[in-house]
């Protein structure tokens, strides 16, 4: 098939060469009108790339209408509609021509029974590859299961996790992949009215916790502020429709205070000679209902939804501008940031200053050349922008790439979740080594989490920090502007209460990983003890045991026979949870046994038996809240007794590095009907009715609630912690179980007070 363009117009003659069976070939032409929406495609391109070869758009769009005849949208529109759409959200974005024909492509390869092969032989390797990345991502994105068909949670943590690593990990190969991905979800989002509303909520939810985040990290913000603003459309409908009347309503005063302050503002640069463009910056209704929210205030209450920015030919006057603005209103010297100089991981570039213009009304102001103002509204994407005759190799912006990376480490999958919605949404801080390297931190960051930045090494040994050449805390929150110097010594060893006060998840991962690694010997060591103990109480034979150890292994997916017992050891896997496998794959493996009856009496405890230390006063640790069949050490105290933790809290590990000769093995026989108190963690879908769930199952299972306290977090979830009154570590596993399986409670979490890690965890999946 040889395609002719006819002029520019939107016509082109398709030649079609047949052959008979003598030999001999017959030549077909016929003419073909385009769809205006191509020939508005190919105008847009040329528009920035006149010398691009549009004949390859033609002819990818012509595939796939092909491919996807017959298939329609749940609007009830031609399929074809949808990646012709991509396609023009990737030419406004000005991207190369090789990335807008895989727009055109991008689910021909999910969608109909077209190969890679074919595709590449066709349109390239170039084009072969991103089509291929866009329908890795679609394969990532629909095992996320955030929502199920009634539009409510059913978040697979493993499953989810899982997915969104490799959708992390895939972006960071090639940003151009995801760029795609993005114009994807934002037609789709343009046209989710179509959708049934539980569709809508679901994927509303997903684009408000995992695109819109990636868009603001990839810099793309012309994408991410109307991602945020429908996402709000279907999540909060009434505060949807509320703000935006509000805003409709006071457009016209606002816009004539704009034209008042460019006026005002574009005068006095002109005078000084700084030829400058000034222009009013909408704020987005989703920021609007965010500063609500967060503050507390009423939309009346809100007096910078006014902002101004000007644009320059030079560096040099994006300063004289900032001298004359500062002239011009008085500045508020704590928020100024010089993002020139300290360009964000993004490539974004640009002078924030907030002053007290006219009536005391606060007015926000960017300044930058219009080459960065390229940048600070198309990302990651300015540099993908259309160069003829080069061919465009994978783009490297280290930094960031590295932070998508980053966002991979962390072990605990609800973890790595909490450290996506938790990173990929933080401001940043700049600060400098005392070289001037740039080093880009999340807001909140300490000198710890700059120390694991630049080594592993300089993390592990770090003793202390000068910052500014002061002496600092180790929990000082890094502030954009520091010179960090790291303090280290030779001998020096991470303490696990950093745990508590880092602020990135690669920090918290090299963190665990260093004393998962340093006490692996110990691990394996107390694990073995713990869980021979264990089947000695059960009187389960070894043999017995050996014998069913692969399928153990397997079923718990541990590698080694030496891996079950360091997770033993380190309080991550139960004795219980490995006897429970036991009788699953030997159902002929004795019962538990009931506890022997005991005349030890103690002060908090009663009927404990204790190895080697028959009458000593008992108490329980206030810090684990120990149970009746937790795995179970007794502190020998100093005058106080013996006190009972549970053998995961760090506490007792703490004193037992300390004293091992103090920490001794003990066994706990309850009182009948005594209960203890015990805090849970839930991670819920902020939703009402979440707690009256969650309630009524505790109340129908005789359990006492001693405290209930919830707090929001920005990502459309909630922290419930409730005190309950348990008589057995037993019965509080058959209960969070219970609550486990409520639809909109992600997970259910045992908490050691004061301590950022649990010790036991029931999460969907």
């Amino acid at each position: 098939m040889q395609l002719f363009d006819i002029g520019g117009l939107p016509t082109i003659i398709i030649l079609t060469l047949s052959y008979n069976k003598s030999g001999l070939f017959f030549m077909y032409a016929l003419e073909f009108e385009l769809p205006e929406q191509v020939d508005a495609l190919i105008e847009k391109v040329r528009d920035y790339a006149p010398e691009a070869d549009t004949s390859r758009i033609v002819e990818a769009y012509l595939f796939a209408e092909e491919r996807h005849h017959g298939q329609k949208r749940k609007s009830g529109e031609p399929y074809i509609t949808h990646p012709l759409a991509v396609a023009h959200i990737l030419a406004d974005l000005q991207m190369g021509l090789n990335t807008v024909i895989a727009g055109l492509l991008h689910d021909v390869l999910e969608d109909t029974q077209t190969t890679p092969e074919e595709l590449e032989q066709r349109f390239g390797a170039t084009v072969r590859k991103l089509v291929e990345g866009v329908s890795k991502l679609h394969h990532s994105e629909r095992k996320l299961e955030i929502f199920n068909e009634a539009g409510k949670r059913r978040m697979s943590i493993a499953k989810t996790a899982e997915n969104l690593r490799k959708l992390l990990l895939a972006v960071a190969d090639d940003l151009r992949v995801m760029i795609i991905k993005l114009a994807d979800r934002l037609h789709n989002m343009q046209t989710l009215d179509a959708m049934p509303p539980e569709k809508q909520i679901q994927i509303a939810a997903e684009t408000m916790q995992v695109y819109a985040p990636l868009a603001h990290r990839m810099g793309i913000y012309q994408i991410k502020a109307q991602l945020d603003d429908l996402a709000f459309k279907y999540l909060y409908p009434q505060e949807y429709r509320d703000i935006s009347q509000k805003v409709a309503q006071t457009r016209a005063q606002r816009q004539k205070e704009v034209q008042e302050l460019i006026t005002i503002l574009k005068d006095r640069l002109w005078e000084r000679g700084v030829r400058a463009e000034v222009m009013g910056r909408p704020k987005h209704l989703w920021s609007i209902f965010n500063k609500m929210k967060q503050q507390q205030i009423d939309f009346s209450q809100i007096y910078d939804l006014i902002a101004l920015r000007v644009l320059t030919e030079t560096v040099e006057e994006c300063y004289m501008a900032l001298g004359i603005v500062h002239e011009l209103w008085k500045p508020i010297p704590a928020l100024f940031y010089d993002y020139i100089a300290a360009p964000k991981p993004n490539g974004y570039q640009s002078l924030h200053t907030k002053v007290i213009g006219p009536n005391e009304r606060t007015l926000e102001i960017q300044i930058r050349t219009w080459q960065m103002h390229q940048v600070a509204e198309y990302g990651v994407a300015a540099h993908w922008r259309y160069k003829e005759g080069q061919d465009q190799k994978p783009m490297q912006l280290p930094a960031l790439q590295q932070q998508l990376r980053d966002l991979t480490d962390a072990k605990s999958n609800l973890e790595f979740l909490t450290s996506v919605f938790r990173d990929m949404t933080a401001d940043q801080v700049f600060v400098f080594t005392p070289r001037g390297d740039l080093i880009d931190l999340p807001e909140g960051s300490t000198p710890i989490d700059f120390a694991y930045r630049i080594h592993t090494e300089i993390g592990n040994r770090c003793v202390g920090a000068r910052v500014n050449g002061r002496i600092v805390p180790l929990d000082y929150k890094l502030r954009t502007g520091d010179i960090v110097e790291i303090i280290t010594r030779q001998n020096a060893q991470p303490s696990y209460d950093w745990m508590n006060i880092v602020r990135t998840s690669s920090a918290r991962s090299k963190i665990r990983a260093y004393f998962r690694e340093a006490r692996r010997a110990e691990f394996i060591e107390h694990g073995r003890g713990l869980l021979e103990r264990e089947l000695t109480r059960l009187r389960i034979p070894p043999a017995q045991f050996k014998e069913a150890l692969p399928e153990i292994l397997k079923s718990l997916n541990f590698r080694a026979e030496n891996d079950l017992y360091a997770s033993i050891g380190e309080g991550l896997t139960s004795v219980q949870a490995v006897t429970q496998r036991l009788r699953t794959v030997l159902p002929s493996a004795p019962v538990e046994p009931s506890p022997a009856p005991s005349a030890q009496t103690g002060r908090e405890i009663r009927a404990m038996q204790i190895e080697d230390a028959d009458g000593y006063m008992t108490r329980r640790a206030t810090c684990c809240h120990p149970l009746p069949g937790d795995e179970l050490r007794g502190y020998i105290s100093r005058g106080r007794g013996i006190v009972v933790h549970r053998a995961s809290c760090p506490n007792l590990r703490a004193l037992e590095d300390k004293e091992p000769e103090r920490v001794m093995n003990i066994e706990w026989v309850p009182q009948k009907d005594r209960a203890y108190p015990v805090a849970l963690r839930f991670e819920t879908l902020d939703k009402p009715g979440v707690l009256a769930d969650i309630t009524t199952i505790l109340g129908s299972s005789n359990m006492n609630i001693a405290d209930v306290r919830v707090k929001r977090t920005p990502q459309l979830t909630a922290q419930v912690d409730i005190v309950v009154q348990a008589r057995s570590a037993q019965e509080l596993r058959a209960i969070t179980q219970k609550l486990a399986s409520i639809e909109d409670v992600l997970a259910v979490s045992r908490l050691m007070e004061g301590k950022s890690k649990d010790a036991s965890r029931h999460s969907k999946g």
